[in-house]
């Protein structure tokens, strides 16, 4: 039986543009968002702002009630059970294409927030791919960049951030030399 020849960079990178806006389901949080979690948080970081910290403050506001700090990252807000936390990151909450690479860098995130997500919202994430190409860096010639983007929704189907972030994908220095 004749060897299966090994694609080159550029066929991979081929293949995984023919996903680029490709999107999950949606996945919602089977909880609302809760004000313990942000208190905490608040505490942790030291921020007194009373529309975080405050119900009655916070339900006088034009947002009727505790808001969810802009900064603060959504891994405070439970997304299920232990089981679905440890399969978190498989086909129904990502999208990954094909890379040369095994090895992964997260090099930034950026937000962009619509509406502010208040306590007792339920949210539901979708994600999207959008872009990937080869850029160089050091170690790898042929590193794949993936950008993707989540889309936070909420219970009334507004849209309340866009989370992007840019994935580095590279190969091994050894897999590149086997390469060259």
């Amino acid at each position: 039986m004749p060897e299966e020849r090994k694609k080159t960079p550029e066929e991979i990178l081929e293949e995984a543009r023919k996903m680029i806006g490709m999107e999950t389901e949606p996945v919602s949080f089977p909880y609302p968002v809760e004000y313990e979690p942000i208190r905490r948080y608040c505490l942790m970081i030291d921020d007194d702002n009373p529309l975080y910290l405050d119900p009655e403050y916070a339900k006088k506001t034009r947002y009727g009630g505790v808001v969810f700090p802009p900064f603060a990252p959504f891994g405070i807000m439970s997304r299920g059970s232990p089981e679905k936390m440890a399969n978190l990151g498989k086909s129904e909450d990502m999208i990954m294409p094909p890379t040369p690479g095994r090895y992964f860098i997260n090099m930034a995130q950026e937000w962009e927030w619509f509406t502010p997500v208040i306590v007792g919202d339920r949210l539901t994430t979708k994600t999207r791919l959008a872009d990937v190409h080869i850029k160089p860096i050091r170690i790898d010639p042929n590193a794949f960049w993936v950008i993707t983007e989540t889309h936070f929704s909420n219970q009334r189907d507004e849209k309340v951030c866009i989370v992007k972030n840019i994935l580095l994908c590279h190969r091994s220095p050894e897999e590149v030399a086997a390469d060259a």
